[in-house]
């Protein structure tokens, strides 16, 4: 099957490659864009707090499906076909929410902003394919930093917005990104004809998404239900019988949607396992710092910030992500993906030490957060790395997908276990109940228990004979071609 890329696209990967990123980040905006307005959701889609709520949750659980499918989908048909199709998610999910005020039409544009996030890891896959090789580890590093800078500029971005303006402005001026994100990945990114022969597994998707949303539904409305509750218990033990279900299906596939023997290898396996811990790390300080920055200063410990000033000092660590995009891309020449994922777990663990003494004054979580960020920049390049080193060429975007799911289950867990702690310890002022000091402290040592847990498992990744981390075919050498000649 022929798979080079158009000359003209092929002399210039660095375009395809800012192409990319540019798409991951406006598919990661999306993701915090309405937390600025959270609290004024009931009163803007004239419902209840509790509906409200899944204005936030419908595009995590959508995010979570999305993300092995979309893989699957990008290997069977073409990764620069499936980018397309993500970013046209994302511009009419954008617009639904522009052109409505009802919670109905609201959730449904949100899904649709949540399916785009597959955007992420079939770019990555993708960028293996069309960069030489010095410039695969940069490129796939920027890739995967693109979900926390996205996520960090979304906040600010969308307190400005909402801050004397109509709400519906933020989504139309998503749409408007999104919009500009599928011509850029029609015109600049390599059309390359990498679909492999096989049949979609549409069983095993439904059964994924049912056991999936199941699950995550009863883990993220946990603090809202009650950890008691049986329908919170219920949620999350259904799911898990429906994911092992799914799994014994799966296994009897010739074509799965996941190929779980492929992620039962040791090296995919353990990189996948510390991606929750490393994902749980990441979120924990998305949650916690912008909460103990608005905190009123009454309070003793609380630092007084408005949500746009909050969101202002939170900045700064989401460009750390970029900025050391090419700090993890020489890591991983130097020593290998696997020691670079080891360092970054260590950096995001140090940044929640450091937090733990400096959180007396905003400058001084900004430092904390910008070195917690540094350190998710790092790992987060390593782990896509180590699942491409490892899979087989035909399942490399759904190993991608995978691996980006288990991190999003990681700040799923992370965002229940983070409003739980901060809501089991309470002080009351003037009749509200806020979280403690200690609550904050505990959750950065949580957070950093996190961090360290994730240089554990990483250390025990099997290495191979040639682990370099950057490893790449040359641009000239298409994938499809280069696993013809590797697997005879």
């Amino acid at each position: 099957m022929s798979s080079t890329p158009a000359s003209s696209d092929s002399r210039h990967p660095m375009v395809a490659v800012v192409a990319l990123c540019f798409g991951g980040l406006s598919a990661a905006l999306t993701q915090t864009m309405v937390i600025p307005i959270q609290s004024e959701l009931p009163e803007l889609l004239h419902t209840s707090g509790s509906n409200a709520g899944w204005v936030i949750t419908a595009t995590l659980l959508a995010a979570a499906v999305s993300m092995p499918v979309a893989g699957r989908l990008a290997d069977l048909y073409g990764k620069q076909r499936v980018l397309v199709v993500n970013a046209a998610l994302l511009v009419v999910g954008s617009l639904v929410v522009a052109l409505t005020s009802s919670l109905v039409p609201v959730l449904a544009g949100r899904a649709l902003q949540g399916f785009a996030m597959g955007f992420i890891p079939v770019g990555i896959s993708l960028m293996r394919e069309f960069t030489p090789p010095h410039l695969t580890g940069t490129a796939i590093a920027s890739m995967s930093a693109t979900l926390g800078v996205g996520g960090a500029i979304g906040l600010p971005l969308a307190a400005w917005i909402a801050d004397g303006h109509d709400w519906h402005l933020m989504f139309w001026f998503s749409a408007g990104l999104a919009l500009l994100v599928m011509l850029a990945t029609i015109v600049l990114v390599p059309h390359i004809h990498d679909a492999q022969p096989g049949r979609f597994d549409t069983v095993g998707a439904l059964g994924l998404a049912v056991g999936l949303v199941t699950f995550l539904v009863g883990v993220s409305k946990g603090n809202d239900w009650g950890w008691h509750s049986t329908t919170t218990w219920g949620c999350a033990t259904a799911g898990l019988l429906v994911l092992v279900v799914w799994g014994g299906y799966e296994l009897r596939q010739d074509d799965p949607l996941v190929d779980l023997r492929t992620t039962a290898q040791p090296q995919i396996l353990l990189t996948n396992v510390a991606a929750v811990a490393i994902g749980f790390g990441m979120m924990a300080q998305s949650i916690v710092v912008p909460q103990l920055l608005e905190l009123p200063a009454a309070t003793g410990y609380g630092l007084g910030q408005s949500i746009l000033a909050a969101g202002l000092w939170m900045a700064p660590s989401g460009l750390m992500m970029l900025v050391f995009a090419p700090v993890s891309a020489n890591l991983m020449r130097r020593l290998g993906a696997q020691q670079t994922l080891m360092i970054g777990a260590a950096v995001l663990g140090a940044g929640y030490v450091v937090a733990l003494f400096l959180m007396g004054a905003p400058w001084q979580l900004l430092i904390a957060s910008c070195i917690a960020a540094s350190g998710v920049g790092i790992g987060y390049a390593a782990m896509p790395t180590l699942i491409l080193d490892h899979a087989p060429v035909r399942e490399a975007a759904s190993a991608v997908g995978v691996n980006a799911l288990m991190r999003s289950v990681g700040t799923t867990l992370a965002a229940a276990v983070m409003a739980t702690m901060l809501t089991s310890s309470t002080v009351d002022l003037g009749g509200l109940a806020l979280p403690t000091k200690g609550a904050f402290q505990a959750c950065f040592v949580v957070g950093a228990v996190a961090a360290f847990v994730g240089v554990a498992i990483a250390s025990t990744i099997p290495r191979r004979l040639r682990d370099s981390g950057v490893e790449a075919p040359h641009s000239g050498t298409p994938l499809s071609e280069t696993a013809a000649v590797e697997h005879g």
